[in-house]
């Protein structure tokens, strides 16, 4: 609610006001009145200590705690229960307390709004109620309070905007709204507090611009403004408050460059405008501040160079300009010798060149940062000229060279930090005179040698990272002393030797780091002493043995990392703490089973225990690991199912089992697991169908379950896969046909299921996966059919196998546009046809075992038909000569048979002519000889030659020919010819 009152009704508001008041005003003339209305107050309080606990009757009500009379004792004038522990809300009887000028109830637990009827307190000078938790708007009727000069109510949840009426508190200096929920902007009614000295806004959520009328706060101090959300320009109009002395605008949204006129502000000590939009030059003018301690332009966007000298600004404690776009070196007149600069910080600019060699002037400095910056050149041996320098930190430059010795003359020096530079050499021995140094931090650079011993006469030390250095030689064996030593990084050096036993009485240690090292050696078992131990990596390292059965007494470890080493024997040391978060025992020699007591650590979100000789099941308990994200137990010898109980893992997203010798069936629970993204059992003994409930896995990315003896049908609902990155199925008995779902995959760049009994045609829609990259391998199957041409859509494809298949039909020519193969099989299907002349420089093992298939690498098509038809010539050609053989062979002997009838015949009548007989012997021999004894005889026996006829007639000899060639005996069929 606004009050806009005019002034005729304003006259008239007074005097009804004032009757009021006369009626209200309360004295203690009347002192049974006062006494039950401040025991009505206290009745409204809870109060738990018992500070009101004499505000009684019995006695003087002046005497009561927290309450002020007033010199003659007749009024209440103040009532002050500040940091009384009180809760509840205001009373609004404290509205009749009309004679109150102080009222203050700061620092207790007060809840609920502000009262509205606090306006009628208009003898009230001071109302203080901040930090409590009051909320709800701040009332309009706040600006009632005349005569109020201190109005403090910040610290609580107020909500809303600031009040308009707050301009009519015309005495007001001091009004205090920082830390609460206020929003909208500023009022320009603010302009009317001419009287104010301290304004603080600061940690609201106030937006909008800062307002011109800013300009009448005449007598201004401090204006504390920071964290809110106000953006524009910085009004010039501040630079006419000429008694400012603390200007926060910081965090914010202001932009524009810094206004020259702030130069004006003569007083002005504290100048902060970090954390906003500014942009432009630092203005030259800024030197006049003569008076101006500290100056915070970080977090802008100023650019340009360094303008302001500390010889003009002498009263500068501290400068702070990092994280802007400067650039440039350091002015050469920067600093004088009798500087108060003690605060320099520049991190996080665009400067150059060498290490500013005038900054050695500042000795009053105690803090320097350059980091962040392009300096380089080597660190000057003078450094020790800052002699109360307390912290020193040039990190991530480009300086070289090696690390002064004089460094050790910085006796104050506490934190040094050289990290991210490029300096070489040895740790100089003399820095074991830095007694008091806390922070060490020399890591990512090129120091060599060994860590010298000196070192651990820094007994103050809590923080040494020496990370990604070439540090050589062991760990130093009194390392122990540094008793307050909290974090050890030497990760990624090339330490050797053992693990340092006086490492165990470094007793504060809560993280030490020795991975990527050449550690040889057991764990020494002081490490028992280090019970305040949270995070141990070793990893990559040579170290050896079983475990120190003493690591159970760590009961506040929370990470150990001990991968790739030689450790063996049990794992139960390492199950003592009940706070463990990730553990990681990768790649070593462990045996027996796994601890079921890590069950314990219920914020286990890592457990990895791959590649070791880990045997039985996975235990039950696991099913207690309800934050579990990664678990990795391949590798091993594990036997037995996967546990049900592992259903309430919910939040895991890495179940990683492979190369074990798990059996039974997959589970169909696996399904239920929403955040799983990588999915590995192969090479196991499992046996069964693949689960349809494993489409229910959104998120996975990765399955593998190659090498088990799976079988059926791949589940239609491996499609709802989409997000799937990876899909194994090779080496299992999966059969019937390749889902067509699996096109729905699209983010698909893996793909194979080699060796199994699949049947059918290859998916078109698998051409739709254009995100193949790595491999298509569906070889040795029994897949059919045609190669689809839509496979010539998947441009980023490497490796395409399919062979061993029943594959028919041409080589589709789409394929020759994969230009990103590198592998192609082919080989052992049923393909014909031309080969893409793309596929020219595979090797001909690529289309082996396909006898149709033509085309480089293969022989050219019009070759193979050439060869074809050349083959089929040959083969009529032998035929031909084969039967012109056989039919020759059957007329010679169908001629030398006739004529050895006629020379029979011949001989018969001449030895019958000389001696009658004999001839008929002769004759049986010579059919036995050529096998035609069978041979039906005409007449019985051979022919009849008569002395008249020697000579047959010519037709009766062609009829004899014709019959030897065309009714051979019986016995001549079998004649090899």
């Amino acid at each position: 609610m606004h009050f806009v009152i005019g002034s005729v009704e304003m006259s008239h508001f007074l005097l009804f006001f004032g009757i009021i008041y006369a009626v209200l005003a309360v004295s203690l003339g009347d002192d049974s009145r006062v006494s039950s209305l401040l025991l009505r107050i206290k009745s409204e309080l809870v109060d738990p200590v018992g500070v009101l606990s004499n505000w009684s009757p019995s006695a003087h009500i002046c005497s009561w705690n927290g309450l002020s009379c007033s010199d003659d004792q007749l009024h209440i004038i103040g009532l002050n229960l500040s940091g009384s522990g009180l809760a509840g809300q205001i009373p609004r009887e404290l509205s009749q307390l009309s004679s109150i000028q102080t009222l203050d109830f700061s620092s207790n637990s007060l809840a609920g709004p502000l009262p509205p009827e606090l306006g009628q307190l208009q003898g009230l000078k001071t109302l203080l109620l901040y930090s409590n938790f009051l909320s709800g708007e701040i009332p309009a009727e706040i600006g009632l309070l005349r005569n109020l000069q201190v109005l403090r109510i910040g610290d609580n949840l107020f909500s809303g905007a600031i009040p308009p009426s707050i301009g009519n508190l015309t005495e007001l200096r001091v009004l205090g709204l920082a830390y609460c929920q206020l929003n909208g902007s500023i009022p320009v009614e603010i302009g009317d507090l001419k009287k104010l000295t301290s304004l603080d806004l600061q940690n609201n959520s106030l937006t909008g611009l800062i307002p011109e009328e800013i300009h009448g706060l005449e007598e201004i101090q401090n204006f504390a403004a920071s964290n809110n959300m106000l953006e524009g320009d910085i009004p010039s109009s501040i630079g006419s408050l000429k008694s400012l002395q603390i200007l926060n605008l910081a965090n914010n949204s202001l932009s524009g460059t810094i206004p020259y006129a702030l130069s004006q502000l003569a007083n002005l000590n504290y100048l902060n405008l970090a954390g906003n939009r500014l942009n432009g030059d630092i203005p030259s003018g800024l030197n006049q501040l003569a008076q101006l301690e500290i100056l915070d332009l970080s977090r802008n966007n100023l650019s340009g160079s360094i303008g302001l000298l500390s010889t003009q600004l002498k009263n500068l404690e501290s400068l702070v300009l990092s994280d802007n776009a400067l650039t440039g070196t350091i002015s050469s007149n920067f600093c004088l010798s009798n500087s108060n600069l003690r605060q320099l910080l520049l991190a996080r600019n665009k400067l150059t060149g060498k290490f500013p060699l005038d900054l050695l002037s500042c000795s009053s400095l105690q803090q320097l940062d350059l980091s962040d910056n392009t300096f380089e050149g080597e660190l000057p041996t003078a450094l020790d000229k800052l002699q109360n320098l307390t912290d020193l930190v040039l990190n991530n430059n480009s300086f070289t060279g090696t690390l002064p010795p004089e460094i050790g003359n910085m006796s104050y020096l506490e934190n040094l930090y050289l990290f991210g530079n490029m300096i070489t050499g040895r740790i100089p021995a003399e820095i074991g005179k830095l007694k008091i140094l806390k922070t060490l931090y020399l890591y990512d650079n090129q120091l060599s040698g060994s860590i010298p011993r000196e070192l651990t006469n820094c007994t103050e030390l809590i923080e040494i990272d020496f990370f990604g250095n070439h540090f050589t030689g062991s760990i130093p064996a009194t390392i122990g002393k540094l008793k307050s030593l909290v974090l050890l990084h030497l990760r990624q050096n090339g330490l050797s030797g053992p693990i340092p036993p006086s490492l165990g009485y470094c007793r504060s240690l809560r993280l030490l780091a020795l991975a990527d090292n050449k550690l040889t050696g057991t764990l020494p078992p002081t490490f028992r002493f280090i019970s305040q131990l949270s995070t141990i990596t070793l990893y990559n390292n040579s170290l050896e043995g079983p475990l120190p059965a003493s690591l159970f007494l760590l009961k506040n470890l929370k990470i150990i990392n001990f991968s790739h080493n030689r450790f063996n024997g049990s794992l139960y040391p390492l199950s003592g703490s009940s706070s463990l978060t990730k553990v990681d025992l990768t790649n070593n020699s462990f045996s027996g089973s796994i601890p079921s007591r890590l069950a314990m650590a219920r914020n286990l979100t890592r457990l990895r225990l791959a590649y070791n000789h880990l045997a039985g099941t996975i235990p039950s308990e696991f099913g207690q690991l309800t934050q579990l994200k990664f678990l990795d137990l391949s590798f091993n010898n594990l036997t037995g199912e996967v546990p049900p109980q592992l259903s309430s893992a919910k939040l895991i997203e890495h179940f990683l089992l492979s190369n074990n010798r798990f059996e039974g069936k997959i589970p169909a629970w696996l399904g239920s697991l929403q955040e799983l993204g990588e999915l590995d059992l192969s090479t196991n003994n499992f046996q069964g169908t693949l689960p349809a409930e494993i489409g229910n896995c959104s998120k996975l990315l990765k399955l593998s379950l190659q090498g088990n003896s799976l079988s059926s049908m791949i589940p239609e609902e491996i499609g709802n896969l989409t997000s799937l990155n990876v899909l194994n199925l090779q080496r299992n008995s999966f059969s019937g046909s390749i889902p067509s779902t699996i096109g729905q995959c699209e983010k698909l760049y893996e793909l194979r299921l080699s060796e199994n009994n699949l049947t059918g045609s290859i998916p078109s829609g698998l051409g739709e996966l254009t995100e193949l990259q790595v491999i298509l391998d569906l070889s040795e199957n029994f897949l059919s059919g045609k190669i689809p041409s839509s496979l010539g859509n998947l441009m980023k494809l490497e490796r395409l196998n399919l062979s061993s298949n029943q594959l028919q039909g041409e080589v589709p020519s789409s394929l020759g546009k994969l230009t990103s193969l590198h592998m192609l099989n082919l080989s052992n299907n049923h393909l014909q046809g031309q080969i893409p002349s793309t596929f020219s420089g595979f090797p001909p093992s690529s289309f082996s075992s396909n006898p149709k298939l033509c085309g480089p690498p293969l022989a050219s098509c019009s070759e193979s038909e050439r060869q074809r038809k050349k083959g089929l010539s040959a083969a009529a050609e032998t035929g031909i000569t084969v039967a012109i053989v056989l039919t020759s062979a059957v007329i010679c002997l169908a001629m030398l048979y006739v004529m050895l009838r006629m020379w029979c015949n011949w001989r018969r009548v001449s030895v019958s002519n000389m001696d009658g007989g004999g001839g008929g012997a002769e004759c049986k021999r010579e059919e036995e000889l050529w096998g035609f004894g069978n041979e039906k005889k005409r007449g019985g026996e051979c022919w009849n030659v008569d002395s008249l006829a020697l000579v047959n007639s010519k037709d009766e000899e062609m009829q004899q020919q014709q019959h030897a060639l065309y009714s051979t005996p019986h016995s001549e069929k079998k004649m090899p010819w």
